[in-house]
């Protein structure tokens, strides 16, 4: 067990390009993932990686030595998998991510009824919305708004999400409202935008008359958090683009309105990625049907009867 102990930190090591985050993926200590390596490079008698003070590098028999790891890995989880098949009580631990919103108001609050329906069963649930690699960062599933132009990755749709673009009555107050993309654009207004390290889009994909159009906006604040982003909307800071389940109550209560309604945003889709050999994986059926079910009761319900 301890072999596959080492290879497994290995995996990480590669994967994640450092000995410091794969320890914290593992739940250990730098000395103790150093360590694993260390004994990994004695077993083989040959040396997996490059080392120097400022980085690591794998080395040509790291790489060799990686793919076939890889292999050893999803036949010990497959065969796992196979096993809690026939086990009346699947148990193990699920690595779930999500966006901030999604996952504080329609994941979270029923973790604990799942748990409680399989006590075996553990769940570790990571909120970002920054853009999640399933496969980097050892996710067994990873929910993600947007549109995917490739994945190898198995997607499941959730639901679909209508957008919609909205500021509070005291930015209209202060900066009008404008009637469309074009508006926003040419009187310069304050767009709040989701940002990321490593994003590039400074643009809003828009519905006009002649079909979908991106729009070049600007604004004075930007966040990684879309719930923030939220915040200071509801304080009359700018205009939000958001799916109008995440503020639909704000909708409701006046406290956000509609803007530029003659260009709204194109809808988005809330989707599931899960890698294809995971989803042989009874723990991770269970938890996929569970909370989709959920999550799409509870999107409807958020914006039912919501006139707009």
């Amino acid at each position: 067990m301890a072999y596959v102990s080492n290879i497994r930190m290995f995996v990480r090591v590669y994967e994640l390009g450092s000995m410091s985050a794969a320890a914290r993926d593992q739940r250990t200590s730098p000395a103790v993932a150093s360590a694993r390596i260390a004994e990994l490079e004695k077993h083989l008698g040959l040396r997996l990686f490059n080392r120097t003070t400022r980085s690591l590098q794998p080395t040509e028999n790291g790489r060799i030595f990686y793919d076939g790891a890889r292999k050893v890995l999803e036949a010990i989880e497959e065969a796992e998998s196979a096993v809690a098949q026939t086990a009346e009580n699947p148990r193990g631990t699920v690595f779930v991510a999500a966006p901030l919103g999604v996952g504080r108001r329609f994941i979270a609050p029923h973790i604990p009824a799942f748990k409680d329906e399989y006590p075996q069963i553990d769940l570790r649930l990571r909120l970002s919305d920054r853009k999640i690699d399933v496969v980097a960062e050892g996710l067994d599933m990873a929910f993600h708004i947007g549109r995917l132009e490739d994945s190898t990755l198995k997607v499941r749709l959730v639901a679909d999400c209508p957008r919609i673009l909205c500021a509070a009555p005291s930015y209209i107050d202060r900066r009008g409202n404008p009637v469309d993309g074009e508006a926003i654009v040419k009187d310069r207004h304050d767009c709040l935008n989701l940002r990321f390290p490593g994003a590039t889009e400074f643009r809003w994909m828009l519905q006009t008359p002649t079909g979908p159009e991106r729009f070049n906006i600007t604004g004075p604040f930007e966040s990684d958090d879309g719930d923030v982003l939220t915040g200071w909307a509801l304080d009359g800071r700018g205009i939000v683009m958001k799916p109008i389940f995440e503020v639909a109550d704000y909708l409701r209560d006046g406290r956000l309105v509609p803007v530029a309604t003659a260009t709204p945003p194109t809808a988005t889709q809330l989707v599931c990625l899960t890698q294809h050999r995971r989803l042989r994986d009874p723990k991770i059926r269970l938890f996929t049907d569970f909370i989709t079910a959920r999550m799409r009761a509870e999107m409807a319900a958020a914006v039912d009867g919501l006139s707009l």
